[in-house]
């Protein structure tokens, strides 16, 4: 399934000195700068330049804002003729991301939106929303969803300047007050696939995902939304009032950096104010992702850039989109569950979890079989990869599969296929005891690692095994909640490991939110059900709920920077579930760290009111890239100013960025000190005393440990300074607040002695 996170490929660089004539598509990066006045536009200077190596109709695209430069199919010695020009500042390949893929309003406290915005009325928050654009870069949109209805919107704001794409079963008119744009970038795709198969060559969403993010994040208010009956109730995103625009750039075979940057460049001269982008490919130098720089551009031109953490947890350093620029979304769980149950031939019920629909089993148990070690495959049939089952062995049996390697939904599938009736899905280490409920096609539950191992032993000592499948339907109020993910990514951050990654984790298992009509809920090709609403998790999910609630604060806060509405969300984020024991992990079930879930989970009503913040300029983020040791081109890469020829400020560490949290590196040294900067967005008089929590072995002094903010806006330094005993390694955890009776401003400290590459 597309929604699942894989790193499929990285940035190649080839060798020069291979001969070939192959060409590929890449990304050339230009010093636009240093344009000709005699050129009337960057275009016709690329177009010229690239005619000195190659003919000019091999250009796909040509990139303006969020990035300049073009895209163009090139073989190798045009590559290195390009490479050499000092208005180069690089040549890449393209690289192919993939998507990481109505209870959330309830569990975020934003049902009715009232307190929100303290000192001003709800439909005044209402009509500033009104004016928030959230751009969505994913795999297209559904326009006749429900959930886009403008029949109470407001004309679009006259900034507006995006449009509504012709395409194959796409008119303009699709589009309304609501869904406000809706284009299509497919050049790369074309180029590295050579056609669209059955695709449908328009912004139409063929595969479900881009529609379920996009209403995620601004759908209108659906009453009795479900699917199939489950999570039944009023669906509605996060920013309701908010307008939705809408960029195809996610195909079949994945998203591809060409058609991403054009889709980023193009969102951001339409005039969104919220980019989300649920997708990603893994982790590269800044100057080598196309995302990151997007974003720069994006963060310098007061756009919100909220990016999916990726789905490769539990792993460490997994990480994807993690430049400081970028709000990174790790998943959490909700309090609404879906039970399902086995009864075993000894008596024993266990409970799992599913969103089967059908008529089910019946009454009568049926002969339980597990294909671990025997069969026609015996290497994968214990996983139902496609193929693994013979008829025979299965027909009228449940099968107990394992959850791993090929998608959930696909080995029941299989094991339909195969004649079996129904199917227990079992997790194992890796995914430890969390449960992901799917829209099977055959009667299926899925159970943890412990349950699974217990049905495991079940099956090896019991001569005659058997089992009877049962459903239970919607659950609210599960404790605890919410848990971390297992799928979500973790950290430390490779790329840049003074910067703690994720930044917060929001909702993102089994969201119910809009769908296509292209597509049945489970996406397999024999899935021919039709359904308005899905349920779907994957840090895909998560993204564009933290999406919706910037655009809220966007509306709450029109003045603020990208960087300031980060904070706000990072600081006011809980790190507690509904039980007030600390966050749990759903990989072992042990209390989850800052590398996991970041700040924490995310707390709408108190991002709205603060209290502080700690904002970042755009030369502080130049000053940040330039202390990463990289050299002036690939700084002028990231940044792109005129006429930078050396890096007039840096600053000799990057964690000394003004970041909402910590990550200490201690390396060979001890001692680490940092100033942060805060502004005061409270009102005026208020005193703050700082709190520092740190792990044994480590000590942690601030100065000054009071503050006091005379006006609105003032801004305050603090140093804190962390000491490490000698001989410790590994990591820990900690934290610094700042209090008084309103606010919590708190910020995760992570610790690490290793200097990771």
């Amino acid at each position: 399934m597309l929604w699942l996170f894989f790193i499929l490929s990285s940035l190649i660089f080839h060798s020069p000195c291979l001969a070939t004539t192959t060409k590929k598509t890449y990304i050339v990066q230009m010093n636009h700068h240093q344009k000709p006045s005699s050129y009337l536009t960057h275009h016709d200077w690329y177009v010229d330049r690239l005619q000195s190596v190659a003919s000019t109709d091999s250009i796909l695209y040509s990139y303006t804002t969020a990035y300049h430069g073009f895209s163009a199919s090139l073989d190798l010695d045009q590559v290195a003729a390009l490479r050499s020009s000092d208005s180069v500042l690089g040549v890449y390949e393209d690289t192919v991301y993939q998507l990481h893929t109505t209870r959330t309003p309830e569990f975020l406290g934003i049902e009715n939106e009232l307190g929100l915005w303290s000192g001003h009325t709800p439909q005044q928050l209402n009509a500033a929303a009104n004016d928030v654009i959230i751009g969505v870069l994913d795999t297209g949109v559904w326009p006749e969803s429900r959930s886009f209805d403008d029949s109470s919107m407001p004309p679009v704001p006259t900034r507006w300047k995006g449009e509504c794409e012709q395409g194959e079963d796409f008119a303009p008119t699709v589009c309304n007050k609501k869904l406000i744009g809706a284009r299509k970038f497919s050049k790369g795709f074309r180029m590295a696939a050579g056609a669209i198969s059955k695709e449908k060559d328009s912004p139409r969403d063929q595969d479900g995902h881009g529609t379920h993010t996009s209403t995620t994040a601004a759908g209108g208010q659906v009453g009795n939304a479900s699917l199939f009956g489950y999570a039944t109730g009023t669906a509605r995103g996060m920013a309701m009032h908010a307008r939705v625009a809408t960029y195809k750039v996610c195909w079949k075979t994945g998203c591809f950096g060409s058609d991403i940057l054009a889709g980023m460049d193009t969102a951001i001269a339409d005039g969104v104010d919220v980019l989300s982008m649920s997708l990603g490919g893994g982790s590269a130098p800044y100057y080598r992702d196309t995302i990151a720089i997007g974003a720069f551009k994006a963060m310098e031109m007061g756009v919100f850039v909220s990016c999916s953490a990726g789905n490769s947890g539990p792993a460490k350093s997994s990480l994807a989109n993690v430049a400081p620029w970028i709000m990174t979304v790790g998943a959490g769980t909700l309090d609404r569950d879906f039970p399902a149950f086995a009864v075993l031939g000894n008596g024993k019920r266990v409970a799992g979890v599913s969103l089967y629909s059908g008529k089910g089993m019946g009454d009568k148990p049926a002969e339980l079989v597990y294909f671990a070690g025997k069969g026609s495959n015996s290497s994968s049939s214990n996983l139902c990869l496609s193929g693994s089952l013979q008829p025979e062995l299965v027909r009228g049996k449940v099968v107990f599969c394992d959850r791993g390697v090929n998608p959930r939904v696909e080995k029941g599938q299989v094991v339909k296929d195969a004649g079996g009736i129904g199917m227990i899905l079992g997790n194992t280490a890796e995914s430890g005891e969390e449960l992901v409920a799917d829209s099977h096609m055959i009667p299926a539950v899925a159970v943890g690692r412990k349950t699974g191992d217990e049905i495991r032993e079940y099956l090896k000592t019991d001569h005659k095994p058997s089992a009877l499948l049962s459903f239970g339907g919607t659950v609210l109020g599960v404790k605890p909640s919410p848990v971390v993910a297992a799928f979500s990514s973790r950290g430390p951050n490779m790329v840049t490991p003074e910067i703690l990654k994720p930044d917060v984790i929001g909702p993102g298992v089994n969201i119910l939110a809009g769908w296509s009509e292209g597509i049945g809920p489970t996406g397999l090709e024999s899935d021919t059900r039709k359904t308005g609403f899905n349920i779907m998790s994957g840090t895909s999910m998560s993204c564009p709920h933290i999406s919706g609630l910037a655009a809220l604060l966007k509306a709450a806060h029109p003045g603020w920077s990208p960087s300031a509405i980060k904070s706000a969300l990072m600081t006011t984020a809980y790190t507690v579930d509904n039980t007030r024991s600390p966050l749990r992990d759903a990989a072992g079930g042990v209390f989850s760290t800052p590398w996991a879930h970041g700040s924490g989970h995310v707390d709408p009503h108190k991002a709205i009111s603060p209290g502080l913040v700690y904002d970042i300029s755009t030369e502080e983020y130049v000053a940040f890239v330039c202390s990463l040791g990289y050299t002036i081109k690939q700084v002028q890469a990231v940044v792109n100013r005129p006429n930078m020829t050396t890096c007039s400020k840096r600053l000799g560490d990057p964690g000394r960025l003004n970041y909402p949290s910590f990550s200490v590196v201690f390396g060979k040294s001890r001692v680490v000190r940092y100033t942060r900067q805060l502004t005061n967005v409270g009102p005026a008089g208020s005193a703050y005393d700082v709190e520092a929590v740190a792990p044994e072995g480590i000590q942690v002094s601030v100065k000054p440990k009071h503050l006091v903010f005379k006006n609105v806006g003032d801004k305050m330094r603090y140093t804190v300074t962390f000491v490490s005993q000698r001989g410790r390694s590994g990591e820990a955890f900690g934290s610094i607040t700042w209090k008084n009776a309103e606010n919590q401003v708190r910020s995760p400290v992570a610790f690490g002695w290793e200097r990771f590459v």
